[in-house]
């Protein structure tokens, strides 16, 4: 628990560094209280179903519509087609907000993001799942996750094409959909996670998590900081140099 902790402190405390000069992280101006509304609306929702007997009923209706025998994978598809669409936007005809390393790093680390906070978050609720798999169903990884890229595409696109930009939630909310289907979630689990999920994206879009920092006044050297992630967790760097 304590390595998973110190993993989500380490994507929040990333800076930018020239020499030995430290800056903070820089904060679109745009990002305010207003802009966590609807994923607050998401994790309110989420946390009054979860012990509703409207929670039920939704999962037996779920039933009966897709039938109990209902199993698809397209649950696990659909939450990484936003990510396909933020490389293709571009040669679709639509200006991107940011160049492709910029989507590439807001990619890797809105979604690590995302992934620790639900895992955290799993493990501390141990509910179990409807189909009585085990006790991982709160909140859902898949609509996190699909709603995390879901508003990465938004943001990335929305003042060249508002529609393709917003394409990504119809995928977001499939996913979500299709993880009660699959009764592998109650409907409390996908609303907590697309909450998770968007206010990651929200946040990752506006920030700029990874930042290179020179080495020396003389040289251009640059280097990028990353969180690891594995058996032992700590700081990488990748270091690209332009003699």
């Amino acid at each position: 628990m304590k390595k998973i902790a110190v993993s989500l402190l380490l994507f929040l405390m990333i800076t930018q560094m020239y020499g030995q000069k430290a800056d903070s992280l820089l904060v679109s101006k745009k990002l305010s209280y207003k802009s966590f509304i609807i994923p607050a609306a998401f994790v309110a929702s989420g946390a009054l179903l979860l012990n509703s007997e409207l929670n039920g009923d939704i999962q037996t209706k779920s039933g009966q519509i897709f039938g109990t025998g209902f199993r698809s994978s397209a649950d696990d598809i659909f939450p990484f087609v936003p990510i396909t669409q933020i490389y293709l936007g571009k040669s679709l005809g639509f200006a991107p907000k940011t160049n492709y390393r910029n989507q590439t790093v807001n990619i890797i680390v809105a979604n690590t993001a995302t992934v620790v906070v639900v895992e955290i978050a799993k493990r501390i609720a141990k509910r179990e799942r409807p189909d009585l798999s085990d006790n991982m169903s709160f909140p859902s990884g898949h609509s996190a996750v699909a709603f995390t890229n879901a508003t990465l595409l938004y943001y990335e696109y929305k003042d060249a094409n508002f529609w393709y930009a917003s394409s990504g939630f119809l995928f977001a909310g499939a996913t979500a959909a299709f993880r009660i289907a699959n009764n592998k979630h109650f409907a409390s689990d996908v609303l907590v996670g697309a909450g998770i999920g968007t206010a990651s994206g929200i946040i990752f879009s506006h920030l700029s998590p990874l930042k290179s920092f020179r080495v020396s006044k003389k040289s251009k050297t640059t280097a990028f900081v990353y969180p690891q992630l594995g058996s032992q967790i700590g700081l990488g760097a990748i270091i690209n140099p332009d003699f």
